[in-house]
This record gives structure tokens, C-alpha cells and sequence, in this order.
């Protein structure tokens, strides 16, 4: 099928020639309203006029930057890759994914299940809402996605074909490289230009070349490693939950890469969510909670994730017999601690990116009072850098919790 641009309109005549939307719907008649507030898609949810509560959503890629407009050209392919990684992360950890009513390569386009009962995470934690089961959720998707994906799982055969499917989404992983790993800390138009004007925290940011190296060799790792396949940009906006489950969504960013970067993403925003608390409501309950929820996330990981491995006897890397089971678990251990030491560094890049960078997040760039978000801010850098600097001598999760708790 050709490519078109759809608009609240046309999505409807579209979705009548898909038959299991339609069986969805059962032929009631259909309406559509565009929702997306993200930088990338356009999001629309289309829904039954009689019934409400019948509703799906629609997702289409546009061959620009929709933030910016017309004028940033942005490949749409990247839907491709947001539907591979939908369809294999599916298959993988069916009960974290959405159901999936349509895909379409083609028109660049995901049509799926409507979260009605579901929010995002990110406003919820920054509206102090606690979720009982998300770590265990969250941990076991973790787990599961980048275990089953990696060569510690796949034959040397599937890697590569896994490789080859997902390694082509260049221009994504080139936004990640320039506004995670470079802009953010240097002059650059993209930044946010008013915050960082006369801002001597600004300033302190770019001049800071120890910093900047440690940078750098993660943002190596990030372009050369390929590990497993990952979400890519796995913040609390690309989670939406309840107190029952939790949905991962948005992998647009997803790529054979680093097994530490998803981790680290999702551990940076929590720490975000910790300094807002910290700076703007004093809730030191809940900033426990956060603090625990890290804590539990990264146990619950390294314990699944080895379960996986002890069970797994022969993959590209390990064949059953050609080590004994000493060195084995003494191999697993360390890789493990290498995995936790990694996502550590690549949080405080995600950290330290949302302060000045084009793309800051809600928790602290939006906090109205102007003294507060310069006291928000300069604590993220505070604890990102200590991420940065540190993570490589990191050995216990306590360590990484201690370093929060004691920036301020």
C-alpha cells in the first residue's frame, strides 16, 4: 500500500478496510480525535459513537519532526521499527505490551489497544501515587526482553538476523547520540536557549571535560554495543500503568544495543522524580518509596535475568560443558555487576541531558517557581555526574541509592 498522511478524517475510512478493527467495533459508526502530545507521531483516538468504552488507538509516523514541523525532515521509517520491536516484545512479555489490532510497514502505522484505565507513570509518581506491582512488573520485562534477545539466549544465526532487522533505525539512534550524549552539554541551538543564557550552572555543565570524557565512552558503548534489543527510551512517559499492570509503549527508539541503556533510562527518571519530591513537596515518604522502587527494580532484574541464563544450556556465546558450574556462576556474577555498573552511567547521561537539553521533562522543567527549578536542576546534575564519574567503581545496588540520598 502506498503511503499517505492520515488526518481525524481519512484514519477512519482507513481503519473500515481493516477487518479486525472493524470486528473490534462491530460496525458501529466511528469518530476520531487527535490526542498526541508527543515530539515524534501523531496519535489519534478513535472510538465508537454509541459506546465510548469501545476505542483504539492509532499511531502514524510522519516523515518529520512533529515537534518542530515540516521543516526538520525525519524519516518515518522509524514506525517500522517501533512495529518490529511492538510485535517481538510482544511475543517475549505478552502481558507488558498492548494488544496489537493492526501494523502496517507500509503506512507507517499501529493501531492497538486504548489504555483508558491506565496513566502515565510519570505523572503519576510526580502526583505521589504508589503502584505495589510495578517492580515486579517492570523487572520481568526487563528480563525477559533483553535476556531472550542476546546472544546468552539466540544462536550466533538469530542474533544476527536480529541484528539486521533493527540496526538500520540510524537516524534514531543518531538523535540519541546527539541530544543524550552531546548537545545537552555544549553550546548548541537545540538546547533550551533561555535556561541556559547568563546560567552559570550552564556554564560549569560544558566546561567541564572530566565530565565530558566519561560521556564519551559511554556514548561509545551506546553506538557499538550490541547486546539485546532495546526499547531505547524506555522514561516514565513510555510506561502506562495501574495498580494491576503495566504496559511498555513507544518503542520507536529500538535498536541491538547496550544491555544497560533501558535500565538506566528508567532508573534516571525515577531520580528525577525523587529530586522533584525532594525540591517541591518534602514528601520523604514517598521518597523512600521511589528510592525502594529502584532498589527492588534493579534486584528483581539481576535475579530473573540470571534465572533465565542458569536455565538456558547452549546459546552463541555459551555451549553446556565447556566451562565448569563454579566459573559459570563466578562469569554470571561479574557480567551481571557489569550490566548494573553500565546502566548507572548511561542514567546519569539521561539525567544530565533533560536539564538544558531540547527535550526536559515535567518533573522539573516544569516546575513554576523559578528558584525551586534552578535548586531542581542543579541536583539532577549533581547525582547525574556522581553517575557518570562513578559508575564503573559501583559494587552494590546500596551504593547507587546512597549517592541520591546524599546530593542533597
Amino acid at each position: 500500500m502506498e503511503y499517505r498522511e492520515l488526518d481525524v478524517n481519512s484514519v477512519i475510512s482507513y481503519l473500515k478496510s481493516v477487518s479486525k478493527v472493524m470486528d473490534y467495533f462491530g460496525g458501529d459508526d466511528l469518530k476520531a480525535d487527535e490526542i498526541g502530545d508527543g515530539n515524534l507521531n501523531y496519535v489519534y483516538l478513535v472510538s465508537s459513537k454509541s459506546d465510548v468504552s469501545k476505542a483504539l488507538i492509532v499511531k502514524q509516523a510522519v516523515p518529520y519532526l512533529r515537534c518542530v514541523g515540516e521543516e526538520f525532515a525525519l524519516g518515518r521509517q522509524r514506525m517500522t521499527y517501533e512495529i518490529r520491536a511492538l510485535t517481538r516484545f510482544k511475543e517475549i512479555s505478552p502481558e507488558a505490551v498492548p494488544e496489537l489490532y493492526h501494523v502496517s510497514e507500509d503506512m507507517s502505522i499501529v493501531v492497538m489497544q486504548y489504555l483508558d484505565s491506565h496513566v502515565i507513570l510519570r505523572g503519576g509518581l510526580t502526583s505521589a501515587n504508589r503502584y505495589p506491582d510495578f517492580s515486579e512488573h517492570i523487572s520481568t520485562y526487563l528480563a525477559q526482553t533483553l535476556f531472550k534477545t542476546s546472544s546468552l539466549f539466540l544462536d550466533s544465526t538469530s542474533k544476527r538476523k536480529l541484528i539486521d532487522e533493527f540496526n538500520s533505525n540510524t537516524e534514531l539512534c543518531k538523535l540519541t547520540e546527539d541530544f543524550v550524549f552531546t548537545f545537552a552539554y555544549m553550546e548548541n541551538e537545540t538546547n533550551d536557549a533561555e535556561n541556559v543564557k547568563n546560567n552559570p550552572l550552564a556554564q560549569k555543565l560544558f566546561a567541564d571535560m572530566e565530565f565530558k570524557k566519561k560521556v564519551l565512552d559511554l556514548k561509545y558503548k551506546f553506538m557499538t554495543a550490541s547486546d539485546a534489543l532495546i526499547h531505547g527510551d524506555l522514561h516514565t512517559g513510555s510506561i502506562m500503568l495501574n495498580v494491576d499492570e503495566t504496559f511498555v509503549i513507544d518503542p520507536e527508539f529500538a535498536f541491538v544495543g547496550p544491555f544497560g541503556f533501558d535500565i538506566g533510562a528508567l532508573v534516571a527518571n525515577l531520580v528525577n522524580n525523587y529530586v522533584h519530591h525532594n525540591i517541591v513537596t518534602k514528601d520523604e515518604e514517598f521518597k523512600d518509596y521511589l528510592l525502594e522502587t529502584i532498589k527492588d527494580v534493579l534486584e528483581l532484574f539481576s535475579e530473573k535475568f540470571l534465572k533465565l541464563w542458569q536455565s538456558q544450556k547452549d546459546s552463541a556465546l555459551l555451549i553446556n560443558g565447556y566451562i565448569d558450574d563454579e566459573t559459570a556462576s563466578n562469569y554470571r556474577e561479574k557480567f551481571l555487576k557489569n550490566i548494573l555498573q553500565e546502566s548507572i552511567g548511561f542514567a546519569g547521561c539521561k539525567m544530565a541531558r533533560r536539564v538544558f537539553g531540547v527535550a526536559g521533562v515535567a518533573e522539573i522543567r516544569g516546575i513554576e517557581d523559578k528558584q525551586m527549578r534552578r535548586d531542581a536542576e542543579e541536583l539532577v546534575l549533581k547525582i547525574a555526574r556522581e553517575f557518570v564519574m562513578k559508575y564503573e567503581k559501583i559494587e552494590k545496588i546500596d551504593e547507587i541509592l546512597e549517592i541520591v540520598r546524599s546530593a542533597g
